[in-house]
């Protein structure tokens, strides 16, 4: 909105052409969702309290240590989605189709994992929505921004895949991409939600992953380092870079509550959101294929959880102690702060070897 309103006034004074710099703008996204944030937490937080008074239902088999957690409150997810939504809308270029798309799956995979919070708050258990509707949702609003995105890329890259490592390659998916977009975007969703088991786990790998395609995108929408490093150029991609910046704010914003010992959960709210935002970057920017190496944090949660039901429903035993993986490590005595950080660390090197892929061509 800012852009809109002030970027056209830049002939008239120097102080307005800052709103034409995406880098500006990025900054400012950070911190306007960090400030937001830090505004609503407490009073969200007391309010969330008040209507949860038994907290986030706590798993009977899960570990030992997470009864101790029992009270805290979720829906956490709302503050990162109300700072992101804001700080984006304040500094994105309107006008932009990406960021609307964008938008789209983050709002409605936000309102689906609302609705899976509410059922388990209500019902007392960790069931929440069935899986079938809560895909047929997914499937939904990825659909919508799918169209949306294939209709706003370049026709000659609209139905196309980019693998890394190889210089101007693109893949013609046709009609397939859609089935391929919703596969990335559903899949990244889950696979946060699934990471999201321990108190400040996610949320740290989002906001990396998130840094890193906030860089990707600014890179792509340029034609000249786009040229450079022989990825995909894609015009008015690097808007995305804005709400990438709002995504690291708010992250941020929610960890300081929600750092051990948490004073609140994300819940699916947040995690399918995020999860979804970053699927869908992923794909408006052509690199699918890295956010599978930059998130390869929540591709190990999946694949472990997928490990686990393939091997127990066909022999009947159990290849971890508990799935997802941060479970296992718990159950082997690994203290919670130990996993936390650990996996952050993973995460951190899984993304410094996404981002070679940029010049590894």
């Amino acid at each position: 909105m800012l852009y809109n309103l002030l970027a056209p006034l830049a002939g008239s004074s120097t102080f307005f052409n800052l709103f034409n710099y995406t880098t500006f703008r990025t900054g400012m996204a950070v911190i306007t969702a960090l400030i937001i944030c830090f505004l609503i937490a407490p009073k969200m937080i007391r309010w969330l309290k008040k209507k949860q008074k038994e907290g986030q239902p706590i798993r009977e088999d899960g570990p030992e240590t997470h009864f101790s957690k029992a009270g805290t409150p979720t829906m956490g997810g709302l503050m990162i989605l109300i700072s992101v939504c804001i700080s984006t809308l304040l500094w994105a270029n309107l006008a932009n189709p990406y960021i609307w798309c964008a938008l789209i799956v983050m709002v409605g995979y936000g309102l689906i994992g609302f609705g899976d919070d509410y059922l388990k708050l209500t019902k007392r258990n960790t069931k929440g929505l069935s899986g079938r509707l809560k895909i047929a949702g997914q499937l939904l609003f990825g659909t919508i921004a799918t169209l949306g995105i294939m209709y706003a890329l370049p026709p000659e890259i609209s139905t196309s895949v980019a693998p890394p490592f190889f210089k101007n390659v693109f893949i013609n998916l046709s009609w397939f991409f859609l089935p391929w977009s919703l596969l990335v975007i559903i899949g990244a969703s889950n696979a946060v939600n699934l990471t999201d088991g321990l108190d400040g786990l996610a949320i740290v790998p989002v906001a990396i992953a998130a840094a890193c395609f906030g860089l990707i995108a600014y890179l792509v929408g340029r034609v000249d380092f786009a040229a450079y490093l022989f990825v995909p150029y894609v015009p008015g991609s690097g808007e995305l870079a804005i709400i990438c910046g709002a995504l690291i704010g708010g992250a941020m914003g929610f960890l300081w509550y929600n750092a051990p010992p948490a004073a609140i959960f994300m819940g699916d709210t947040g995690s399918l959101a995020m999860g979804g935002l970053l699927g869908s970057i992923a794909v408006m920017t052509k690199h699918e294929i890295v956010l599978a190496i930059i998130g390869g944090l929540f591709v190990l949660e999946t694949v472990s959880v997928i490990v686990q039901v393939t091997s127990f429903k066909l022999t009947g035993k159990r290849v971890f102690a508990m799935a997802p993986l941060h479970h296992h490590f718990e159950k082997k005595g690994w203290s919670e702060p130990t996993i936390v950080i650990r996996f952050w660390i993973i995460a951190f090197i899984l993304a410094l070897i996404g981002l070679a892929t940029l010049k590894l061509r």
